[in-house]
């Protein structure tokens, strides 16, 4: 083993794929989180028969790092597709719900008929859309927010009726500050290369490999059987539990001649070779404090959002319509209290009984973000409504669960990658110290997991 002492702060998959890659390599490490329990957002409940996400209830296996950690965690067995069969895009629009275009790939459309026939966008619309071909590409490398790119090259309809609610879905954050550059860098690469969105697309469609390049049978969404969380538990088991500390909260960290000295909420202290601080940015400059003011500074420039999920099941005969797809999005022009809505039963199977059905609505994230300080029942209330008024589902609920998340999504802002430049300058003059997490360079789980196993390949290297 190797002898240097590794503290790891913080319990969410970021910190966990960390853990999981330093025991591979044989690093002696301590992870320490101040709740009594690890995984962050990754939080699996079982309720009766029922299997529900409080945060992610699925990962993208395109972002291969979260298929690595969980081949190296022994669980590939758990790995669940969705139930594609049933799957499909919806989009709240003008009282009723549109299909997602076939052939749109985010926002950028690759066939011409389904985009025709589409009653979502208007003919002048999609005319717009089609003169992408012909907008000229941008020469300088400025910055510039997702509400401005989209709507330079596809038009103001598109951006409102289909780029912003699939990106709030991801991002929870507002088009008209996202950083184009920090949040899809693949489009801003395609208008460079291609001098097209539509060229590109239809060009990388083409050059797709036909067989998936990590072998297992592989949904564009993919899950774990018994919910997310068991991730987290398969980390758990491989690390050990004997190196977890949990309900012990890390107050400080202080440079010494040789490594870091951690102060606990208890007053006791350790010192330590290498510090990976996995906890948002906002928590990790109260830890760094006075040990570099300025790298503080430069964490508080990340803004944050809050948003909450509620599940609600019903028993299916008391709901009248189909539920098509696996849900639906709203468009902010809309002006509804709920962004979107997955039929959590239909997609993914074994979460809930045969004769009934979950459904997780999502609010907040920048928009409407006073509900999630709502209480339980004024917000099953709100949402209750708005599912009454958009779809048609006024049944008696079987039972709801709110999960809310403060301050839990960051905002990649109009120039988002120059302050982690700047946050990484200032990092790189405490040599044996490591900020990981959604903070930074991707809020997907992939990104997460790629940050951990970054950072155990450093303190290797050091």
């Amino acid at each position: 083993m190797n002898d240097k002492k590794i503290a790891i702060v913080g319990g969410g998959i970021s910190a966990l794929a960390c853990a999981v890659d330093l025991k591979e390599k044989g690093f002696n490490f301590t992870l320490f989180e101040k709740e009594n329990s690890v995984g962050g957002k990754l939080f699996t409940e079982r309720i009766g028969e029922f299997t529900v996400e409080g945060g992610p209830d699925s990962y993208l296996p395109e972002k291969i790092w979260s298929v690595q950690l969980i081949k190296k965690v022994g669980l590939e067995g758990e790995m669940l597709c969705s139930n594609d069969e049933h799957k499909g895009t919806f989009i709240y629009s003008g009282g009723r719900l549109h299909p997602l275009p076939e052939g749109v790939m985010l926002m950028v459309p690759t066939m011409i008929m389904p985009l025709v026939k589409s009653r979502l966008i208007s003919w002048p619309g999609k005319i717009r859309m089609g003169m992408e071909l012909f907008v000229p590409s941008r020469k300088d490398l400025k910055d510039e927010s997702l509400a401005e790119f989209v709507t330079r090259r596809l038009g103001r309809e598109c951006l409102e009726k289909i780029a912003e609610p699939l990106v709030a879905g991801i991002h929870t954050s507002n088009p008209d500050n996202m950083s184009v550059l920090a949040t899809f860098p693949r489009f801003v690469e395609m208008e460079r290369k291609s001098g097209s969105l539509i060229k590109s697309m239809v060009a990388a469609m083409k050059k797709m490999p036909p067989q998936n390049p990590l072998g297992a049978k592989m949904t564009y969404f993919m899950s774990m059987k018994g919910g997310m969380q068991e991730l987290v538990q398969g980390c758990v088991s491989y690390v050990g539990a004997e190196r977890i500390r949990t309900g012990t909260a890390v107050v400080s960290v202080e440079k010494k001649e040789s490594g870091y000295r951690l102060t606990f909420g208890n007053g006791s202290t350790t010192d330590f070779d290498a510090v990976v601080l996995a906890t948002p940015a906002y928590v990790t400059k109260e830890i760094i404090g006075d040990m570099d003011e300025d790298l503080c500074g430069r964490l508080s420039a990340i803004a944050w959002s809050s948003s909450a999920t509620v599940s609600i099941a019903f028993r299916k005969e008391d709901i009248k319509k189909p539920l098509p797809g696996f849900g639906f999005i709203v468009p902010r022009v809309e002006n509804r209290r709920i962004n979107a809505c997955t039929w959590s039963s239909i997609k993914w199977a074994k979460r809930a009984p045969d004769d009934t059905m979950l459904v997780r609505s999502f609010v907040g994230g920048g928009h409407h973000e006073e509900l999630v300080s709502f209480g339980d029942k004024e917000l099953l209330a709100a949402v209750r409504e708005e599912l009454r008024e958009m779809i048609g589902i006024s049944a008696e609920p079987v039972f709801f669960k709110v999960y809310r998340w403060f301050q839990g999504m960051p905002k990649y802002t109009v120039g988002h990658l120059e302050r982690i430049a700047a946050i990484d300058e200032k990092r790189e003059e405490h040599r044996g110290l490591f900020l990981i997490g959604c903070s930074y360079r991707g809020i997907g789980i992939g990104d997460c997991v790629k940050s951990g196993f970054d950072a155990a390949a450093a303190i290797a290297a050091l």
